[in-house]
């Protein structure tokens, strides 16, 4: 593994005069299909361990979802056209003469993981589930299995992950936000708050500005004037987690494409917009770190639903972020990192192509100080990649 640290040529976005970030909330089209992906991949990985004791070759890292019709309305409306899922990959489906139930397991992913984060939305009469799981190609299933044989995964294909630290204010508030209002204890006292919630949050100089979008939940809406107070109770509760996150008080505007005079207001059946003709795909949202951040590096690959054991462009994502916030908090004088990982297929995944290092330097600090602690750091983390798998298969690593 070639090593290259190297001074931050940019500035942190915090340090700038502009700022903008952006998380896609737990009901969003495009994040309902990373977290199908990725339950799923979870789901398949424990039948292939307790069946056979190893996880098997998969990715199932390809979902669409294609929204419905719907048609909402003050009190309570209906849903006219069902939500369509569309789950596809590569896994592997019969092993040893056992045959694999991936179409059952992927359907049940489904229907649990609606049942369980979407309070407002009837799994049976909202839902429309399909399957395309096909098996995997013979040479990736062969590298696969390749590695019972070599003793540590070999990667599954050349990517690159990224991870940065620490977060700026803004980038905190926002991921907050929207984690209180998708807070199940927060829906149980506001259950016309729906799940699908996106922050955009945007900073000019020392004014911070946040546009949240939230579905309303129709049948806890009496009339425009309760959704216009629903609204107002909205911005109010994120203007507290907003305080909590960074001692920030936001200007917060909550669906600002409204027009309550003209009847015009963001209320659906289900919580989500999915169900009204607004489609989501896998690695359309969030990264990796839970944010959107087009001021940072940002890697395009979607880490939901790759298997945990071999694909970097899952496992280098949450590898690279974790090194970044290792060195931030471990190495004296380090103020900011940014890790770069690259792997090279059919190599040890704790072995890279390359790993680059991005150090920002405390004031007075030079590079050179922190290098030789930052890349210990690194390498301590990439000894750990090969078993970051369990932490994954347990849901204890957040993807999106």
């Amino acid at each position: 593994m070639e090593v290259i640290v190297e001074r931050a040529a940019e500035t942190s976005p915090g340090d700038g005069a502009f700022e903008v970030v952006e998380r896609k909330g737990l009901g969003h089209p495009d994040t309902i299909c990373d977290a199908l992906a990725e339950a799923f991949s979870r789901q398949l990985s424990r039948f292939y361990l307790e069946r056979f004791g190893v996880i098997l070759h998969h990715n199932v890292d390809k979902a669409l979802l294609i929204g419905g019709i719907a048609r909402p309305a003050f009190g309570g409306g209906a849903v006219a056209e069902p939500i369509e899922l569309i789950l596809a990959g590569r896994a592997t489906r019969d092993y040893r003469g056992v045959r694999v139930p991936v179409d059952e397991i992927a359907e049940a992913c489904v229907r649990d993981w609606f049942a369980i984060h979407m309070h407002a939305v009837d799994v049976d009469r909202h839902l429309r589930i399909r399957t395309a799981i096909r098996p995997g190609s013979p040479d990736l299933v062969e590298l696969f299995a390749r590695q019972q044989r070599h003793g540590t995964p070999l990667s599954n294909d050349t990517s690159c992950g990224v991870g940065f630290a620490p977060f700026t204010p803004l980038e905190s508030v926002v991921g907050a936000v929207e984690r209180h209002l998708n807070d199940p204890a927060l829906k149980r006292a506001h259950p016309e708050i729906g799940e699908d919630i996106k922050v955009m949050g945007m900073r000019s100089r020392d004014r911070m500005r946040l546009t949240v979008s939230c579905a309303f939940v129709d049948r806890y809406v009496a009339n425009p004037a309760d959704y216009v107070e629903k609204t107002r109770r909205l911005a109010a509760l994120a203007a507290e987690a907003a305080w909590a996150a960074g001692g920030v008080a936001p200007d917060i505007v909550v669906n600002a494409g409204d027009d309550p005079t003209a009847g015009s207001v963001y209320i659906t059946v289900t919580g989500t917009s999915a169900e009204s003709g607004d489609d989501g795909e896998v690695g359309r949202g969030n990264r990796a770190n839970g944010l959107i951040t087009p001021l940072r590096p940002m890697t395009m690959e979607a880490a939901a639903g790759k298997n945990p054991v071999s694909h970097v462009g899952k496992l280098y994502n949450v590898a690279a972020q974790r090194v970044a916030e290792a060195i931030v908090a471990r190495v004296p004088g380090a103020a900011g990192a940014t890790c770069f990982l690259v792997s090279r297929i059919g190599r040890p995944v704790d072995d890279p192509e390359f790993a680059t290092l991005r150090l920002s330097p405390a004031a007075g600090m030079a590079v050179a100080g922190l290098e030789d602690r930052a890349a210990d750091v690194l390498r301590a983390e990439i000894a750990r990649i090969p078993g970051l798998w369990r932490e994954i298969v347990d849901g204890m690593v957040a993807l999106f």
